[in-house]
C-alpha cells in the first residue's frame, strides 16, 4: 500500500504543473473509510505550514522548492482578511497579497494545497486576521452570529471565493481541501454557528472537501457534523484515530492539521527551541500509521510590518510577538535548511520505497555583511507631525481610523507639581513627555500604567506617544482589542481633559519624509533617520540593533518589522530579493535613543535561546 501511495505521488506530482492554455489535467480528491483518496487511490498528505504575506513574493518558489526537498507534497496557508480588506471595502489581491499566484506557483512546483480562508486566523497575527475596522461596526461581535459580522464576513469571503475557488481540485487546481472556522473549539460550540460558516464558503465557490480543525481535547465542540474533523495538537495515532472517528461516524481519515515541531516568541522571553530529536521519532510513527499530517510551521519566515498579533487572558501577561517568526522551523526565517530539515527529510526518506528519490536540497543562500551605513539625515518626530484632532478625551486608534503605528496624545496640564500620572486603559506602550522631555516610559507587557513626574511652575506641555504593540490574537478577548488610551488620563487623581491626537501609522517611510538634506543633529527625543548605502552584490543579511532601542526599520520602501532591546529578537533579516545593486535606501524610526546614528549588519541573526522548553500544544 506504501508504494502504492508514494508511486501515486510520483506521477500525480509530475502531471500536475499546467500550461495556461493546455488541458488541464483532472483529479479527485474523496474521504475514504481510513484514507484520503486521490485518484480513487490512499494518499497520505505529508504537509507543511507556509504563509505567503511572511516570505517575499521573490522568494516563494525557492521556499516551495525547499519543501519538496524535505519530502513534502502538500503546503498549507492561512489566508488573511485584515492583509485583503485594509479598510472597509477596500480588497487587495496584488503584490505579496497575490493569494491566487500563490496557490498557481504550488501547482506549477508539483505541491498540493491545503487552504485555510477562515476570517480568523490566529496565527500570532494581528488581531488573528481580523481588519481593526470591525471594532467600529456598531453592535459587531466578531466569531458571532451577530447580522453585523456575517454581512462583513460574507462580503469578505466573497471576493476570496473570486481568488481562490477556481483553483480546487474538483476544477482542476491544487487546493485538496478548505478549512472552515479554525480552533472554534477553544472559543464555543455554536454549532449553528458553524453551519453558517459552511454556508458562507459553500456560496462563496468552495464546493469541493471543506474541514474543521482542532484541538484534540476541544474537536467535539469544534466540529460540524458532516465534516472531517481535523486534529490538532496531538500525534498518538491511536488518540487521533479515536477522536476523530468518535466524531465522524465510527471513519476516517486522519489528518493532524497542525503538528508543531518547535514554538513562536514573544519580545521579553527567550527565544524557543526544540531539538529535532525530540520529534524524529513521533514523525516516523505517524506516517508509519498512514497519518496525514501538517507541519506546523514547516517555515515561518517574518511577520513584517506592524502584523504581529499578541497573547493575553485572565492568568497570561500581555504577550506581543516579535517580528521573526523563525519558529525554530525546520526551514529557518531566510529559507535554509536546519538539521531539523535534514532529520525530518531522513525520516520521511525512510518511509519512500525502493527507486523513489527526493530532489536534492538546495545550498544555502549566500550572506552579506553591509558597510557600516551611517544614517546622515535625521528628523525630530515632534517635527513632523500632520494635524491633530481635537476632543475633550483621549481617542483609541479605531477612533481615528487607523489601523497600525503609533498615535501622539497631546494636552496643556498645569505645572508646579510633582504628581503621580495614571494611564487607563493604555494600550500598549507608551512614551511619557513634559515640554519636549522625556520623563518616563509606560510598558502594558509589564503591567506599568503610572509614574511620578515632576512638572515646571506655570503650564505644561504632556505628550504621551502610544504604539501598538500587536492586537491580541487568542482567547476571549479578542473583543477588546481597541488601541491608544482607550480610557483616560489622571494627573494626582484628576481626569485630564481636552487632548489633541496625532495620526503616526508609518504606512510608508522613505526619503520624502525628509524635506532637506542636513547632517544629523543632536535629538532629544523619537526621530526618523534615513541612510542610504552601495552595493556591488547582494544577498542575505541581518541589521544589527543590539545598540538601538526600540522602533521599526524599512529598506527600499519595505517595512522589515520591529526592534527592541527587551528581546530575544536582537537583529532584522533583510532578504536578498529586497536589496538591489547600487545604492540602497535605510529609514529607522527609533523611540529611545536618538544618539544612534549607525547601522551595522550580520550574516546570521542574534536570537536569545531558551533549550529545549515544554512548547505547543503536543501531548
Amino acid at each position: 500500500m506504501k508504494n502504492l501511495f508514494w508511486l501515486l505521488l510520483f506521477f500525480s506530482t509530475c502531471l500536475l504543473p499546467v500550461a495556461a492554455d493546455a488541458q488541464v489535467a483532472k483529479h479527485t480528491f474523496a474521504l475514504g473509510d481510513e484514507n484520503f483518496l486521490l485518484d480513487g487511490k490512499p494518499f497520505q498528505m505529508i504537509s507543511g505550514e507556509l504563509h505567503y504575506p511572511r516570505v517575499p513574493r521573490e522568494a516563494w518558489r525557492a521556499r516551495m522548492k525547499m519543501a519538496k526537498a524535505m519530502g513534502l507534497n502538500t503546503i498549507g496557508t492561512y489566508v488573511f482578511w485584515n492583509l485583503h480588506e485594509p479598510q472597509k471595502g477596500k480588497f487587495d489581491f496584488t503584490g505579496n497579497n497575490d493569494i491566487a499566484a500563490f496557490v498557481k506557483m504550488a501547482q506549477e512546483e508539483g505541491l498540493w494545497v491545503v487552504l485555510r480562508p477562515s476570517p480568523y486566523v490566529c496565527a500570532e497575527w494581528e488581531f488573528g486576521g481580523y481588519p481593526y475596522w470591525l471594532q467600529n461596526e456598531k453592535g459587531l461581535v466578531v466569531r458571532s452570529k451577530s447580522p453585523q459580522f456575517l454581512a462583513e464576513y460574507k462580503a469578505y469571503i466573497q471576493e476570496v471565493g473570486k481568488q481562490l475557488a477556481p483553483l480546487q481540485i474538483n476544477h482542476g487546481g491544487p487546493v485538496l481541501m478548505v478549512q472552515v472556522e479554525n480552533e472554534y473549539g477553544f472559543y464555543a460550540s455554536d454549532k449553528e454557528y458553524l453551519a453558517i460558516n459552511r454556508k458562507l464558503f459553500q456560496d462563496a465557490g468552495f464546493d469541493g472537501l471543506l474541514y474543521t480543525c482542532d484541538p484534540g481535547a476541544k474537536v467535539k465542540e469544534g466540529h460540524l457534523e458532516g465534516l472531517l474533523p481535523a486534529v490538532n495538537g496531538w500525534d498518538d495515532p491511536n488518540k487521533v484515530k479515536q477522536v476523530v472517528r468518535e466524531n465522524h461516524g465510527g471513519k476516517g481519515p486522519f489528518f493532524i492539521a497542525e503538528w508543531y515541531p518547535a514554538w513562536f516568541d514573544w519580545w521579553g522571553a527567550p527565544h524557543h527551541t526544540v531539538p529535532a530529536s525530540k520529534y524524529t521519532g513521533r514523525l516516523d510513527t505517524v506516517l508509519a500509521a498512514g497519518l496525514s499530517i501538517n507541519m506546523y510551521m514547516f517555515h515561518g519566515g517574518t511577520t513584517r510590518g506592524f502584523m504581529n498579533g499578541a497573547n493575553f487572558s485572565d492568568t497570561v501577561a500581555y504577550e506581543p510577538q516579535i517580528s521573526s517568526y523563525d519558529y525554530d522551523a525546520p526551514l529557518d526565517e531566510a529559507g535554509n535548511a536546519t538539521p531539523k530539515f535534514m532529520a525530518f527529510r531522513s525520516v520521511i526518506e525512510k518511509h519512500l520505497p525502493a527507486g523513489v528519490k527526493l530532489p536534492p536540497v538546495p545550498a544555502a543562500k549566500p550572506t552579506i555583511t553591509l558597510p557600516a551605513v551611517q544614517l546622515t539625515q535625521a528628523v525630530s518626530l515632534f517635527d513632523m507631525l500632520p494635524s491633530p484632532k481635537a476632543n475633550a478625551t483621549p481617542l483609541t486608534f479605531e477612533d481615528l481610523g487607523q489601523a497600525y503605528g503609533y498615535v501622539l496624545y497631546r494636552a496643556t496640564v498645569p505645572g508646579g507639581t510633582t504628581s503621580t500620572l495614571k494611564i487607563k486603559d493604555l494600550r500598549d506602550y507608551g512614551v511619557i513627555f513634559v515640554d519636549g522631555k522625556r520623563v518616563g516610559v509606560l510598558d502594558r507587557r509589564l503591567k506599568q500604567d503610572s509614574l511620578a513626574i515632576t512638572l515646571p511652575k506655570g503650564s505644561a506641555r504632556l505628550e504621551i506617544l502610544v504604539e501598538n504593540l500587536g492586537r491580541i490574537n487568542f482567547g476571549k478577548y479578542l473583543l477588546q482589542n481597541h488601541k491608544g488610551i482607550t480610557e483616560k488620563v489622571l494627573l494626582g487623581g484628576k481626569e485630564v481633559k481636552n487632548w489633541q491626537m496625532f495620526s503616526l501609522p508609518f504606512e510608508r517611510a522613505d526619503a520624502s519624509l525628509f524635506k532637506t538634506k542636513t547632517a544629523t543633529k543632536a535629538l532629544a527625543g523619537p526621530s526618523v533617520k534615513h541612510g542610504t548605502f552601495t552595493l556591488t552584490q547582494t544577498g542575505d543579511t541581518y541589521l544589527d540593533m543590539r545598540t538601538w532601542g526600540k522602533g521599526s526599520v524599512w529598506l527600499n520602501g519595505h517595512n522589515l518589522g520591529r526592534y527592541w532591546q527587551a528581546g530575544p529578537q536582537q537583529t532584522l533579516y533583510v532578504p536578498v530579493e529586497w536589496l538591489k545593486k547600487g545604492e540602497n535606501e535605510v529609514v529607522v524610526l527609533e523611540m529611545l535613543k536618538p544618539e544612534q546614528t549607525t547601522l551595522k549588519s550580520l550574516p546570521k541573526p542574534i536570537l536569545s535561546s531558551l533549550p529545549s522548553p515544554a512548547v505547543g500544544k503536543l501531548d
